[in-house]
């Protein structure tokens, strides 16, 4: 009796279980080992664009489970990388990419980190040549101490 009912409850979870080992980025075989590594690499470079900071193979979202789904089915159709990337991009925009290709709108976010860290030396080197400049800078004279030690005494 308790045998059937494990039988039973296998056979009811077995279907669930292959859902969501491929909802959650492990489909079950691949036809060889270049599809799989294929898959691997582009679930791994695909942005959830409802999580925005995980990649779909980390998200748990509905959305990253429909996108490697659609990831393992074009991998097994035969499609190439490229294509299957282009096909992302062209569903979901550029921002499904995590490594946006160097173009004219994002240009920008390619050349922040230079910007940033030349800011920042800019501001550095500001700031030591401002207090090089106050260590160099002469005592009072002797007739602005006099007008220094009138004003005091005035207030």
């Amino acid at each position: 009796m308790i045998r059937h009912m494990l039988l039973l409850l296998t056979a009811w979870l077995a279907p669930a279980g292959l859902a969501m080992a491929l909802a959650i980025g492990q489909p079950i075989e691949f036809d060889n080992e270049a599809q799989k590594r294929q898959y691997d690499t582009l679930v791994r470079e695909l942005r959830c664009t409802v999580c925005q900071s995980e990649t779909i193979h980390e998200s748990n979202a509905e959305l990253a489970a429909d996108m490697r789904r659609r990831v393992y089915d074009m991998t097994l159709a035969g499609h190439d990388a490229d294509a299957i990337v282009e096909f992302m991009v062209q569903r979901y925009g550029d921002y499904v990419r995590y490594r946006p290709p160097l173009q004219a709108n994002t240009w920008l976010l390619w050349a922040s980190p230079f910007l940033l860290m030349f800011g920042g030396a800019l501001v550095w080197w500001r700031l030591v040549v401002g207090r090089r400049g106050m260590a160099e800078r002469p005592d009072f004279t002797e007739q602005e101490r006099a007008v220094l030690e009138r004003l005091h005494h005035d207030a």
